[in-house]
């Protein structure tokens, strides 16, 4: 069966362990099917896969793109915290010129970066989260490790292929 490719920005080990725990601590457990991710794609076609592997390696052969969580945005019916990368949003725009004519109207407009860390409550719910974790807050910057792609089959994302900036 043919599946979509999901592609995500993958955060160094401290902030996926922040982000992490922040997320199973927030989010419906009986819907928390995944770990903290940073969505780039939402729905690449299969066919792409061999491609889009070779282009992640090329893109990762550069230093890893400078980025920041900035604020705790409300979702509209969850939380998540911003993130603020120029230069991660650079790299996406080389995967969206490469892959014009292939992605989802989802896929074609600019995306704002974010970790969600709570998804599918009540609105009264997700905005006492977000007046709870803005109290804390303080901007902070962000290492992303790399760039991944998985297999959506409708339940936790099957690893496809992914590849690591260096330094």
């Amino acid at each position: 069966m043919s599946v979509p490719i999901i592609v995500t920005a993958l955060m160094g080990a401290a902030d996926f362990a922040w982000a992490d725990r922040r997320r199973r601590a927030h989010f419906p457990p009986d819907r928390n099917l995944l770990p903290a991710h940073i969505t780039l794609f939402h729905h690449l076609p299969p066919s792409v896969l061999e491609e889009l592997a070779m282009r992640l390696k090329r893109i990762c052969a550069e230093p890893s793109p400078a980025a920041r969580l900035t604020e705790v945005m409300l979702l509209e019916r969850g939380v998540a915290y911003r993130v603020d990368s120029p230069a991660l949003m650079t790299m996406r725009e080389l995967l969206v010129e490469a892959f014009a004519g292939l992605l989802t109207p989802q896929d074609q407009v600019p995306v704002r970066l974010h970790i969600t860390v709570q998804n599918k409550v009540a609105r009264n719910e997700a905005k006492a989260l977000a007046m709870q974790l803005r109290k804390d807050f303080r901007p902070r910057p962000l290492a992303i490790a790399g760039l991944a792609a998985w297999h959506y089959r409708g339940g936790p994302w099957e690893l496809a292929t992914k590849a690591m900036f260096r330094g």
